[in-house]
């Protein structure tokens, strides 16, 4: 699935899982970033590496990734 901060995943529900099992889904961005929500279009500031938009969109990003928006991904409402 994901090798290092070199691999890659498939989808959003992936990122979201290895954050969990990693231990990680709660742990603090480097900096804050402002992510537009693809489910409401609200925009909201993601603090952790796991976040949720407040129309329960979950998304996720790796502590390797987490310096740009453009890394973050979705994972679904209430995933």
């Amino acid at each position: 699935m994901h090798e290092g901060c070199s691999g890659s995943f498939e989808s959003g529900k992936q990122v979201v899982d290895k954050l969990r099992m990693m231990g990680f889904s709660e742990g603090m961005m480097p900096l804050p970033l402002q992510i537009t929500c693809d489910n409401c279009g609200k925009e909201f500031e993601m603090t952790t590496f796991e976040a949720k938009c407040e129309c329960g969109m979950v998304y996720g990003v790796t502590p390797c990734h987490a310096f740009s928006a453009e890394h973050v991904q979705a994972a679904g409402v209430e995933y």
